[in-house]
């Protein structure tokens, strides 16, 4: 799975666009399994996802506790302005699903998708 890219600094991008989701998630709590399962749309390399992590928890974004991740922004992804759907052919970055529709969740440190219509939910936390 290929990371995003950010300027000269992919890795940056990277976390960039894992804290920003972290930001926006729809949860009250989750477990750092669910968590993780968020971030691994971006990476699945174990050292990224634990910067993504510790520099989401640093700057206040998410509090962790006993396996327990609690998003603290209160920010949430708005489906009308904040998420654009393109036709042609996708792979979905949760599941995988072969998809004539994306769904790209615009956030300002990139554009992260494509997914399907139920995985987009699942990674925002709808559902």
């Amino acid at each position: 799975m290929d990371d995003h890219d950010s300027g000269d600094d992919p890795l940056a991008g990277t976390v960039e666009l894992g804290v920003e989701l972290l930001a926006h998630l729809e949860h009250d709590e989750l477990s750092l399994k669910e968590a993780m399962d968020r971030i691994e749309t971006l990476t699945r390399d174990p050292a990224v996802t634990r910067e993504i992590l510790d520099t989401a928890e640093l700057r206040g974004i998410i509090a962790r506790e006993d396996g327990i991740v609690r998003p603290t922004s209160g920010q949430f992804v708005s489906f009308e302005a904040d998420v654009v759907t393109r036709e042609g052919e996708f792979t979905c970055r949760r599941c995988g699903a072969t998809l004539s529709t994306g769904h790209f969740v615009q956030f300002d440190a990139g554009e992260h998708g494509p997914f399907g219509s139920s995985c987009i939910r699942k990674v925002t936390g709808r559902e």
